[in-house]
């Protein structure tokens, strides 16, 4: 029999990387997440979220498969600008 544990609010401790690794991780997840949707939202092709966004079509799949390690914080809060979203950022204590 499997033992349920509650997770975290951030998977990415859960799955046991370091701290500082996982808060990187989860933003970077959460911003993907973002684009993703909104260029689902408006059915844009792979190969129109490229040329819209100035990157190629094999960036842009990386992008829709999730590819977390293929993206920084500071490229893709300049993807998310290019399409008119703004990023705020918010610290908060534990």
């Amino acid at each position: 029999m499997f033992k349920v544990v509650p997770g975290e609010e951030n998977v990415f401790e859960d799955l046991g990387f370091e701290v500082e690794e996982a808060i990187n991780l989860k933003v970077r997840a959460d911003l993907m997440l973002d684009l993703r949707s909104y260029i689902q939202k408006r059915g844009w092709t792979q190969k129109e979220a490229a040329e819209l966004l100035g990157e190629t079509q094999p960036r842009i799949s990386n992008l829709m498969n999730g590819e977390i390690s293929r993206f920084s914080v500071d490229k893709l809060i300049n993807l998310l600008g290019k399409v008119g979203m703004n990023v705020k950022v918010e610290v908060v204590s534990k």
